[in-house]
C-alpha cells in the first residue's frame, strides 16, 4: 500500500493540476462517506480520509481510476471478489477492486475491524487522530516510515478532524447536539441501561437522541448496520454483560439467541458459546438456554 503512490502524490501542494483535482475537492466528494463509516465502525473520519487521499493520490492513482480501490488494500488470501494487478512492493501484486469507490470505503472500514493486528486502535479516542496515525504504522498498514507523520499533516493542514465531531449525515456536531426530548431509560435486572424503541426508530435516530456515536449503540446490541427497530425492542446504552446471575433460560416459541441476549443483557457471542452454538444455531420451544457456564458432565 505505497510506493507508486507515495511518489506520485506531492503532500506540501496536494495539487493535481492536469485533473483540477485537490484534497479539498476529494474531501468535499467523500467527506460524508467516512463520516458514515466513523459512525458505523469507530474508525475517525480524519483517519479515512487522510488515508483516502495519501493512498489514491486524491483519488487519481491508476487503482483508484481503474478499481475504485482508495486505500490500496490488497487481496490477501481471504478476498473473493474481483482482483486486478500491479507493481508495488514487487511486480504485479494482486489488488482488490470495486464496483464503487463507497465499496472500497466499507471494505477499509471491514479490514480495520476485522483484523486482530489493528484491534488495539479502537482503544484510542475518536478525536486522538494522531494515536490512529501512528498505530496504523506500528500494526504495518504501510512500510513507509513516514506514514503517520503525512497522515497527521493531511489532517492539520485541512483541519480534517472537524469530521470526527459531526453527526451522520454531516450537519450537526456532537458537541452541540439539538435539544430533543430524551427518551426513558429503564434498567435491566442486572444493572444495564436500556431504552425501548418506538416506531421508526433506527440505531442512528437513537443516538443523535442520545447524545451518542451509532457504531456505540451498534456494539453495545451486537449490530453490525445500522436498521429499523422493532416497537418496544430493547436498547442498550452501555455494553452488555459475560454472564448473568440467572442459570438458564427456558425458550419460547419464536425465540432465537439473539433476542434471548436482549432479555438478559448479555453478549451475544458469550451466550452462543456457553451453549456451543455453531453457526446457524436453532432454538427449539422448550430448550434449555444455559446464560452462564454450563457445568463439565460427570
Amino acid at each position: 500500500m505505497k510506493n507508486i503512490v507515495y511518489l506520485y502524490f506531492i503532500i506540501t501542494s496536494c495539487r493535481l493540476l492536469a485533473q483540477d483535482l485537490t484534497c479539498e475537492t476529494y474531501v468535499q466528494k467523500y467527506y460524508k462517506l467516512a463520516i458514515e463509516e466513523m459512525h458505523v465502525f469507530g474508525i475517525p473520519a480524519s483517519i479515512t480520509l487522510a488515508q483516502g487521499i495519501l493512498e489514491s493520490g486524491i483519488g487519481a492513482s491508476e487503482l483508484a481510476l481503474k478499481s475504485k480501490n482508495h486505500f490500496g488494500i490488497k487481496c490477501h488470501k481471504d478476498w473473493n471478489g474481483k482482483k486486478v494487478y500491479h507493481d508495488d512492493d514487487e511486480a504485479q501484486e494482486c489488488f482488490r477492486k470495486y464496483r464503487k469507490v463507497s465499496d472500497s470505503y466499507r471494505d477499509h472500514s471491514e479490514f480495520l475491524k476485522n483484523r486482530e493486528r489493528y484491534a488495539f486502535l479502537f482503544n484510542f479516542k475518536i478525536s486522538d487522530y494522531k494515536s490512529w496515525a501512528l498505530g496504523l504504522k506500528k500494526a504495518g498498514y504501510a512500510t513507509l516510515p513516514t506514514y503517520a507523520d503525512k497522515l497527521i499533516k493531511l489532517i492539520e493542514d485541512f483541519n480534517l478532524s472537524i469530521y470526527d465531531n459531526t453527526s451522520k449525515s454531516g450537519q450537526r456536531k456532537l458537541k452541540k447536539p439539538v435539544r430533543r426530548r430524551r427518551k426513558k431509560i429503564y434498567k435491566s435486572d442486572n444493572g444495564l441501561k436500556y431504552i425501548l424503541a418506538n416506531q421508526n426508530d433506527t440505531y442512528d435516530r437513537i443516538a443523535m437522541n442520545q447524545n451518542m456515536w451509532m457504531w456505540e449503540l451498534l456494539n453495545f446490541n451486537d449490530r453490525n448496520l445500522d436498521l429499523e427497530l422493532a416497537i418496544g425492542e430493547r436498547v442498550y446504552l452501555e455494553k452488555k454483560k459475560r454472564k448473568s446471575n440467572i442459570k438458564t433460560h427456558v425458550a419460547k416459541k419464536g425465540e432465537t439467541f439473539y433476542s434471548i441476549s436482549q432479555i438478559y443483557g448479555l453478549q451475544l457471542s458469550k451466550l452462543q458459546h456457553k451453549n456451543r452454538c455453531i453457526f446457524p444455531c436453532e432454538i427449539h420451544e422448550g430448550m434449555q438456554i444455559f446464560l452462564r457456564k454450563r457445568k463439565p458432565k460427570d
